[in-house]
């Protein structure tokens, strides 16, 4: 049986001066008032505690997947820009070459020119250069197409792969 709670007394101090006395509980009661007032803030403290770590673990997985999707997202932007690269030298290198070849060409048409005996043949020459010409431009023109769109798809694969993967793993 628990003993009765005992009224506040005053007290007399050394100073003659009277302080209310606070109620005296045995020990083991107080103890177990203690622990009683103290289970739900101990719970509560746990409980916080607990979701506190899930939340650090949760952002830790989520860094490490973005971190991851963005070291991922680099590659693959330094390797499009690597196939870009390489794709611009070989169309000003193909680009050199046309301009040579069609310079050549018009060069060996001044020189037939320069050697041509008759009007017709001088009109004859300039019609053939013209009709060359035209084939020439209309061949470089297609290899020039479908250069750029291969360099197009080369530079632009690795970083459209990269997207869809992402995309994937973040759905």
């Amino acid at each position: 049986m628990a003993t009765p709670i005992k009224k506040a007394t005053t007290v007399e101090t050394p100073a003659h001066s009277k302080i209310a006395a606070a109620p005296a509980l045995a020990a083991p009661e107080f103890n177990k008032a203690l622990e009683a007032a103290s289970a739900p803030v101990a719970e509560m403290q746990e409980n916080v505690r607990k979701v506190v770590e899930k939340s650090v673990a949760d952002a830790r997985e989520v860094y490490a997947k973005a971190k991851s999707a963005a070291e991922a997202a680099t590659g693959a932007l330094e390797t499009g820009l690597a196939a870009a690269k390489t794709g611009i030298v070989e169309i000003n290198t193909k680009a050199l070459n046309a301009m040579r070849v069609n310079v050549e060409a018009s060069f060996d048409l001044v020189h037939a020119l320069i050697d041509a005996k008759s009007v017709s043949e001088y009109v004859t020459l300039q019609s053939e250069f013209a009709r060359k010409q035209i084939e020439a431009v209309t061949g470089q023109a297609k290899e020039f197409g479908a250069l750029a769109q291969k360099v197009a798809n080369d530079s632009t694969a690795p970083i459209k792969d990269q997207f869809s993967k992402s995309f994937r793993i973040a759905i």
